[in-house]
């Protein structure tokens, strides 16, 4: 069995894997380092600006998952395949919901700022 630290640092390997050959984890990590303070001054209180900071890491771990399943299908299958192609193609729907949500969650955030 796996000891804390030996999974934190499994954790840690996949991150910085991802960081270094996945485009999509390095945009949204960007995203992440900026908006992180942007959060801090948008925020009226820190629930909020942790649930800002929080939808980020959300979308990015879902992008991780999509990820992942795009690399096993193209490990299992390399030809092009109508069905690899759907389940590909939803890994990327749950991609663009979370990216819709976080957009809705920072979009309140300065409605709310600005008293809209």
């Amino acid at each position: 069995m796996f000891g804390l630290d030996e999974a934190f640092r499994n954790s840690l390997q996949g991150l910085a894997h991802a960081l270094r050959s996945e485009r999509a984890i390095q945009q949204e990590a960007t995203v992440l380092l900026v908006a992180a303070p942007v959060a801090y001054v948008l925020g009226t209180s820190a629930l909020e600006r942790a649930l800002l900071i929080a939808c980020l890491l959300l979308l990015i771990a879902v992008e991780l998952l999509n990820t992942c399943v795009e690399k096993l299908c193209d490990h299992v299958t390399p030809s092009l395949n109508p069905r690899i192609k759907a389940v590909k193609d939803m890994g990327s729907a749950a991609v663009f919901c979370a990216m819709l949500a976080c957009g809705l969650c920072w979009a309140a955030a300065v409605a709310e700022r600005l008293g809209l």
